[in-house]
């Protein structure tokens, strides 16, 4: 299996460049330049040429892209033309915050969600799976942005009993009540996404157990007079957990990236708000940095998926 992950990772190397490719020269098309939005409108036009040629934005695009990758090897992502900062920092930054909020949505959604799948799963078409179904119904239905807003008014500004923005609050001191103030901040935000996050989980665990129940294999162990527990926990669940964790990889490093949705709705100072922010204030140096971080992001997700998958049924292995 090492031979293979290797193998992968070294597929991975001209996807990533492909990738680079497309993400620069994409940025370069875009209207405007790095200096829109960044400098008074009525600054002299010289002196707009003046940075643009210190900056090496007069050189020919594979000149730019060439010492753009040279600079990605050293870690130096740019300068951020709006905050004056350097990218690589700004983005770890917000990185931080984000993979909190992502650890927390993570773990919530699966203890969550693992309950709900198996009693819908064993209890088929009783009041208990019904009830979870109209769950589901609902969290599928109501949009994203919505179900985010709805949380922030009555539990953020009606009730008052969370933070409506921020990822610390202003007051907290020392490493313990900075971490409290933090996971403070990520219980309203963290579960209102894990909510969301459920249905898709839910449902696949539900159907999984409800296909497997039926299959030959299980027939034949309860036939031999294995106990139902043991029937059901390692025939019907293991083969019912493939699906979920083909998936984990991929969730995990999707919040990774960010929710824009939700750090916008609740000001969270986040990869995704940051994005947004890039696109808004067209900050190229911070938006290509950020678009190849996801892509990388993407095939490790995969990559992950992969590997999980192996080690939840070892009769699986990476081919």
């Amino acid at each position: 299996m090492w031979k293979t992950i290797l193998r992968r990772f070294l597929i991975m190397i001209p996807q990533i460049f492909l990738l680079s490719v497309l993400v620069f020269f994409l940025a370069k098309m875009m209207p405007g330049d790095p200096f829109t939005g960044a400098i008074n409108p009525n600054t002299d036009p010289k002196e707009i040429a003046r940075l643009k040629q210190e900056l090496g934005l007069n050189d020919a695009p594979w000149v730019q892209y060439t010492r753009w990758v040279g600079n990605l090897f050293h870690g130096d992502l740019g300068t951020s033309y709006i905050q004056h900062v350097p990218v690589a920092s700004l983005i770890w930054d917000r990185a931080i915050n984000t993979f909190w909020l992502s650890l927390f949505t993570v773990i919530l959604t699966y203890l969550i969600a693992i309950p709900l799948g198996i009693s819908a799963g064993r209890n088929q078409d009783k009041w208990q799976d019904q009830s979870i179904q109209i769950f589901n119904y609902f969290t599928f239905a109501i949009p994203g942005f919505v179900f985010y807003i709805l949380g922030l008014y009555l539990f953020g500004f009606v009730l008052n009993w969370f933070p409506i923005s921020g990822s610390v609050g202003s007051d907290a001191s020392g490493t313990f009540g900075v971490f409290l103030s933090r996971i403070y901040h990520l219980i309203l935000p963290g579960t209102l996404v894990a909510l969301i996050s459920t249905t898709g989980i839910v449902q696949y665990l539900r159907t999984g157990i409800v296909d497997n129940k039926v299959e030959d294999y299980v027939r034949t162990a309860r036939s031999k007079g294995v106990p139902e527990k043991v029937v059901f926990n390692k025939h019907i669940l293991r083969n019912s957990l493939l699906p979920i964790a083909a998936f984990l990889g991929n969730t995990i490093t999707g919040l990774l990236s960010g929710s824009i949705l939700l750090e916008t709705v609740f000001s969270y100072p986040g990869m995704g708000k940051l994005f947004l922010d890039s696109i808004s204030q067209r900050d190229y140096t911070t938006l290509t940095a950020l678009i190849l971080l996801y892509g990388i992001l993407t095939l490790v997700g995969n990559l992950l998926s992969d590997i999980i998958m192996s080690i939840v049924d070892p009769r699986i292995r990476i081919q």
